[in-house]
């Protein structure tokens, strides 16, 4: 059977190029912002939050993923497994699925401040942020069980042209529910907040500012993510339909390119979270103000989601 996934050697080079093109800056960024991120969250913070928590797995899974950037280009161009745990898309996952949890607390704090009060603590966002780590770690464990991939040359890279049902149900829930649950937690978020800046016009331009966040937030997470899994979604099209290596092969050239793209996350996510949300710990306080007193008490929670 003709190997679908092999590419001439030019083809190969110029992935390899490209990914030194944007990994170099990004690495350049990415591991001082994360070292500095890390070491603000983990020692200079006297309170122990839900964000924090969050933040700190964040910047765990986003440091091993700018860490396995230089190996993912040796390994590309000489087709070498990444490794055999496939950690690399583990922390990829996981950096998924920590800015899902984020965007849901979020959306919890403000849309629900009195209920959240109950909801939300420091040891439950602990548990809920090593409860994902086991599930994406023995699911991808598992992916890579049943779908028998030992032989292939790299990790969770298929190299058959047969549909892979079990990765199709991985990239819906691994991906697209989470996004659907990120836009609807954002979209929520920023419609809150819209709300509250009408009701405090001389706070507008702190309101507008937390609304900017949200709005970035979610825009890095779709430009850095979608594109990739449409690839995916596109390369079980093709498998399903029994496309020609030629298609397979374009298919998977995006996905390439694609991938390079999400990986810029891990530095970006930096950004979003530690730089700017500081606008989000000057905004609440005071948009608490304008409520009922038990509204006010409970709101106070808000810069809690910022730290």
């Amino acid at each position: 059977m003709e190997n679908c996934t092999k590419d001439d050697d030019m083809l190969q080079n110029g992935i390899v190029v490209f990914q030194m093109v944007i990994y170099i800056p990004v690495l350049s960024l990415g591991i001082p912002l994360n070292m500095t991120a890390f070491w603000v969250f983990c020692c200079k913070l006297k309170k122990w939050t839900e964000t924090r928590v969050y933040m700190i797995n964040l910047m765990i899974a986003d440091s091993f993923l700018l860490f396995a950037l230089p190996f993912l280009i040796h390994f590309t161009k000489y087709n070498h497994p990444i490794d055999k745990l496939c950690g690399y898309f583990i922390n990829r996952l996981m950096s998924i699925g920590i800015i899902t949890v984020v965007a849901a607390d979020r959306y919890l704090a403000i849309k629900y401040p009195l209920k959240a009060k109950v909801l939300r603590s420091p040891q439950k966002a602990a548990f809920a942020s090593g409860f994902l780590w086991i599930v994406i770690i023995c699911v991808m464990s598992l992916i890579k069980k049943l779908e028998d991939r030992g032989q292939d040359e790299l990790c969770f890279e298929k190299s058959s042209i047969k549909p892979s049902v079990i990765t199709l149900c991985a990239i819906i829930v691994g991906f697209f529910i989470p996004l659907i649950i990120l836009s609807y937690c954002s979209i929520q978020v920023i419609a809150e907040l819209t709300r509250k800046k009408n009701e405090n016009c001389h706070k507008e331009k702190l309101v507008r500012k937390a609304v900017y966040i949200v709005s970035a937030n979610m825009t890095v997470f779709i430009i850095c993510f979608l594109p990739l899994h449409v690839g995916h979604l596109l390369r079980f099209i093709m498998d399903s339909i029994s496309s020609n290596c030629s298609a397979i092969r374009r298919v998977n050239n995006f996905v390439h390119l694609a991938s390079v793209l999400a990986n810029t996350n891990c530095c970006l996510d930096a950004i979003c979270y530690y730089f700017v949300n500081k606008e989000f710990k000057e905004a609440s306080p005071k948009l608490a103000k304008s409520k009922s007193e038990a509204s006010e008490e409970a709101e106070i929670q808000l810069p809690h989601i910022t730290h």
